[in-house]
């Protein structure tokens, strides 16, 4: 009587899901809404206000979310051009990447990056946070509408 029911509590042993370790391929869907993004992030760190305008909307907008270590928040706002303006001119080297898998998801023309960040200046990290990217597709062109992200400098992955 108690080999059927140890026999109905045996597990199959299956071999683990391998884990995500790079952004989709360019060809699928979702990586044609990543690329944009990436080429956003490669303009930032080339100092290209042109290429930071070449992937956005231009009537869309930039917010940040700054949790100041005093646990206040301060947002900030601007449009597409103010922010390539003020990112895209020369000083230190800025880089940012996401932390792993973004989230994509996209319904017909529009579609929404979602995805932990870290932030360096010079090769040193500056903050971190989430960014939230949404695209719409523009001209048969996958085109950044608006981005907010949250920033912090506490509780970043070195």
């Amino acid at each position: 009587m108690i080999l059927p029911l140890l026999l109905a509590l045996q597990v199959t042993p299956v071999a683990p899901l391998p884990k995500g370790t790079a952004l989709p391929p360019s060809a699928s869907e979702e990586g044609q809404v990543i690329a944009p993004v990436q080429r956003l992030f490669d303009a930032l760190a080339a100092n290209d206000p042109a290429a930071i305008l070449a992937e956005v909307r231009t009537d869309g907008r930039a917010t940040a979310v700054v949790e100041k270590a005093d646990g206040t928040t301060a947002v900030t706002t601007s449009d597409w051009p103010a922010f390539a303006a003020k990112l895209g001119k020369p000083g230190p080297k800025l880089a940012e990447t996401f932390t792993g898998m973004p989230a994509i998801e996209i319904d017909g023309n529009i579609a929404m990056v979602w995805g932990s960040y870290t932030f360096t200046v010079d090769g040193k990290p500056s903050h971190c946070g989430t960014n939230h990217v949404d695209l719409v597709r523009d001209g048969g062109r996958w085109r950044i509408n608006n981005i907010t992200w949250t920033q912090r400098t506490t509780g970043c992955a070195q």
